[in-house]
């Protein structure tokens, strides 16, 4: 019995070791990178720079075309904060109608949940749809965007959790004279901070991380947001990768600090339906 403790600690240090040399590597490398001078940073060497120039390049970073990164920041916090928000408030709603109401519509609806997960988004159609409504080339266009695609992963967490909630929680808030709408945000909502803390994190990391969707709805510089600002950087003929790998690691610092103070609450979201009783 000692000897498989010991092989499983064994195994676990091994599995811990690896997986932290594979993330800590590549983040060195984009450190040393950011803190060198063009000429050295154009080598792509694992190397160390012989000239310090981190401060330099963060300022010229921040000046490049007009503040161009600093827009897209604040492009990508409006994005993220306002469709995050939707996500949330929308998911835990369905998620828990489906979790205590059993009619004939639940197999229907949880068919296109399961259908937003599966069936890739069409590009041509969604931006006729936005240009019909008045919405493309909008910021509230690509909210509603990235809120609908993001919407069946966090209704099927919501859905998981709100099983693992006694019933009669319920059954004694509308006893005590609790409508609907009280019902759901006095007494059960707060019951959901685990998984919506877990919802938040992961999807605003997914949403500030976006390329695509700004791409195709959101064009301009005036509305780039933090992925976009990369491209500013390399070209066909020319590339600063000083400048290149800076903008990198100022983009990775915000969902790197998300994780590691919310690695345990997204784990106990992501788990949290998998066991009732």
């Amino acid at each position: 019995m000692k000897r498989e403790q010991t092989l499983g600690r064994v195994k676990g240090v091994v599995a811990i070791v690896v997986t932290s040399v594979l993330f800590i590597i590549p983040f060195i490398f984009v450190i040393l990178q950011a803190t060198k001078t063009p000429a050295e940073a154009s080598n792509l060497s694992f190397t160390w720079p012989t000239e310090w120039r981190f401060f330099e390049n963060l300022v010229e970073v921040s000046n490049y075309n007009d503040g161009i990164v600093w827009r897209a920041f604040f492009n990508s916090i409006l994005l993220t904060v306002f469709s995050v928000a939707i996500m949330v408030v929308f998911a835990a709603m369905v998620g828990y109608v489906l979790s205590r109401k059993t009619t004939w519509l639940n197999p229907i609806i949880n068919f296109f949940v399961l259908a937003g997960l599966i069936v890739p988004p069409a590009l041509v159609p969604t931006i006729w749809l936005l240009q019909g409504l008045g919405l493309f080339r909008t910021m509230p266009g690509l909210i509603l965007i990235e809120a609908t695609f993001g919407l069946s992963f966090c209704i099927l967490l919501f859905r998981a959790f709100v099983g693992t909630i006694p019933r009669e929680l319920d059954e004694a808030a509308v006893l005590d004279g609790a409508g609907p709408i009280r019902l759901f945000f006095g007494v059960v909502l707060p019951l959901l901070r685990p998984v919506i803390v877990t919802v938040i994190v992961v999807q605003s990391v997914a949403v500030f991380n976006d390329f695509a969707n700004p791409l195709y709805f959101l064009p301009g510089d005036e509305n780039a947001t933090v992925q976009q600002t990369l491209y500013e950087f390399q070209g066909q003929n020319l590339s600063f990768y000083n400048l290149l790998f800076t903008d990198v690691l100022l983009i990775t610092i915000p969902p790197l600090v998300a994780y590691i103070f919310f690695n345990r609450q997204i784990v106990a979201g992501l788990t949290s339906g998998a066991v009732k009783g």
